[in-house]
């Protein structure tokens, strides 16, 4: 049977990072109940910024066509993130990943439970030129995970095969990821994403 764990791509090359968050309940039926809504918020990608609290990275959705979108994310959607940094020239401001996969496991009685999603760095939507708009390049993936094991609910993003986008960009960009990129590598990305996992299961 297939697991959380088995939805993140192999780590080949770069940085790997993880963070997690988690609750236990008494039961079973407890932890069913709250799994259940800390997917609903892992799926509304537009209030990301709101569980994760003040201070916190931007997260804008949108459809396959570039333009803003509402509702709960499916596979093939854009997101747009809005880091609190200087943004990027080739995503006008903006890092930009597509949804790549969507996976999930239902399983209100069983031993564990579970939804993934998968993104990838993409050029902006809009923009002709190709370049990827993101300071990661297109290798790298971020899966954000909420799982139920027994009675622990644990929300989690994965990040794997993490490398500067300092090749085929401007020179602007080149120097802006790499920087980026770096201070994300010595730590200072962690308290971003534990804000964002630790707002996916917060008192609901």
């Amino acid at each position: 049977m297939k697991t959380a764990s088995d939805m993140i791509p192999p780590q080949e090359d770069g940085r790997a990072t993880d963070f997690t968050a988690q609750k236990t309940f008494a039961d079973i039926s407890e932890a069913h109940d709250f799994y259940k809504k800390s997917v609903a918020r892992l799926f509304n990608v537009n209030e990301w910024h709101n569980y994760a609290g003040p201070g916190s990275s931007k997260f804008q959705l949108f459809n396959n066509q570039g333009d803003p979108t509402g509702g709960y994310v499916v596979e093939g959607a854009l997101i747009a993130i809005d880091l609190p940094i200087p943004g990027s020239n080739a995503g006008d401001g903006l890092e930009w990943v597509m949804v790549e996969q969507i996976d999930t496991l239902e399983s209100p009685q069983g031993d564990e439970e579970f939804v993934t999603i998968t993104v990838r760095p993409i050029p902006e939507p809009h923009n002709t030129d190709a370049q990827i708009a993101h300071f990661y390049k297109e290798v790298s993936t971020s899966t954000f995970i909420v799982k139920r094991i027994g009675c622990t609910v644990t929300a989690g993003v994965h990040g794997r095969n993490e490398m500067p986008n300092n090749n085929g960009v401007g020179m602007h960009d080149k120097i802006r990821n790499t920087i980026v990129a770096l201070s994300a590598r010595i730590g200072l990305a962690g308290p971003q994403w534990k804000k964002l996992v630790n707002g996916l299961i917060g008192d609901i």
